[in-house]
């Protein structure tokens, strides 16, 4: 597969000329340490996966550190935390040198970000990395989702995400929360796929697997904080409606999605009567990562109140603003599907906090007949997903 430039780079670069450090998280394979080693070519690379860099850091952390070529390239840092402490007085003492000398990747989880926030406030840009977004390459799709050794090699996928459930099971999971029972952890996994753009209902996941309800919460909290969920809570407006309060719950990857759904080819996928709601989470993800890649915190919402009104994803604008996007899996789009972000936009329009501009899209799945974009209803836009992936979310420049 060809070099496939990332969104993220730009802000990478950027970051690189203000800070002492950067650190670059993200779920596991999602090309962190591609992107580094390719923007800089001649830097120093340690692994502290190998047990052997882990000794040798251990044994002379000064010593060790003092034998790198800077800059110097650190990955997988969540392993030997104390390297925090090491690297942060050595930012101190030669605070003028930059661009950046230090690089650190890490999957994102809560000890890695508290020793971040700890040591190296001030001193380090941080940023995140997801898969492949569908503006990225072409090759990523709804079956396959966008990690990058699927969209390489997308006939082992299923023997890619099995490996990778295992793996993520085995090293961050157990190693966070001490998991035991990781045949009940992978049954939870397989029975949180079914509830795959549905609202989070705690108790239904607790009582199949005869766990409490915190625990549910717990290993949620994990699988949110590393990345492999996505929770998009629901949109509070004062439109004088009883709301749904709950999140709903994506997996962030829809090629994971599928693989724990038991989805291995694109029949499969036409057939299954999770289409609707993978499509939906199709959408999320591609929100998600264009709000993370252009440096933005993740700002992604919900509506749905208890008399059925609903919109699937609502994304604040500046000043005040509101963009509106329903996902329909579907090549044929109809003016009633817009139905719904046309009645809450009216409702928000004679609210007191109708105070910014308004936009709404229907997004679909692509056709070779269809237009690539049309307006669809008063107010409405009709786009292809890809398309409006490309044309219509932010992205770093």
């Amino acid at each position: 597969m060809r070099h496939v430039a990332r969104d993220l780079e730009p802000l990478v670069r950027q970051a690189a000329k203000a800070f002492p450090a950067v650190v670059l998280t993200g779920p596991r394979r999602s090309g962190k340490t591609h992107l580094l080693r390719r923007l800089l070519p001649g830097a120093s690379y340690e692994l502290f996966e190998d047990p052997d860099t882990i000794a040798r850091f251990q044994a002379d952390p000064r010593g060790f550190l003092d034998g790198l070529r800077l800059p110097a390239v650190l990955d997988e840092v969540q392993n030997i935390p104390e390297l925090f402490n090491y690297v942060r007085s050595r930012i101190d003492a030669q605070r003028s040198k930059k661009p950046a000398q230090w690089f650190l990747t890490g999957s994102q989880e809560p000890s890695l970000m508290e020793h971040v926030t700890e040591s190296m406030a001030g001193r380090a840009a941080i940023l995140e990395l997801l898969p492949f977004s569908a503006r990225e390459t072409p090759r990523g799709s709804l079956l396959h989702g966008g990690y990058p050794e699927v969209v390489a090699d997308p006939k082992h996928a299923p023997l890619w995400f099995r490996s990778y459930v295992k793996t993520y099971i085995e090293r961050d999971v157990r190693s966070i929360l001490a998991v035991k029972d990781l045949a009940r952890f992978q049954r939870f996994l397989a029975l949180l796929a079914t509830r795959h753009g549905q609202v989070l209902n705690k108790s239904e996941l607790a009582a199949p697997l005869g766990m409490s309800i915190p625990g549910i919460g717990d290993w949620l909290d994990v699988l949110e904080s590393t990345r492999v969920v996505l929770r998009v809570p629901p949109y509070f407006t004062n439109l004088g409606k009883r709301l749904i309060k709950s999140p709903k719950i994506y997996f962030a990857d829809p090629g994971l999605a599928c693989h724990l759904l038991g989805l291995e080819d694109e029949g499969a996928l036409a057939r299954s009567p999770f289409r609707g709601a993978l499509f939906e989470g199709l959408i999320a993800s591609e929100i998600a990562k264009s709000q993370v890649h252009a440096g933005k915190e993740l700002a992604l919402y919900f509506f749905r109140d208890h008399q059925g009104l609903e919109v699937d994803f609502l994304v604040p604008l500046p000043n005040g603003g509101l963009r509106m996007i329903e996902a329909k899996a579907a090549a044929t789009v109809f003016p009633d599907d817009a139905r719904s972000m046309r009645r809450l936009a009216e409702a928000r329009s004679k609210s007191a906090e109708a105070c910014g501009p308004m936009e709404m899209f229907l997004v679909h799945e692509e056709s070779k007949s269809a237009p690539k974009t049309r307006a669809l209803a008063p107010g409405v836009e009709a786009w292809p997903w890809r398309e409006f992936v490309a044309d219509q979310l932010p992205q770093s420049s």
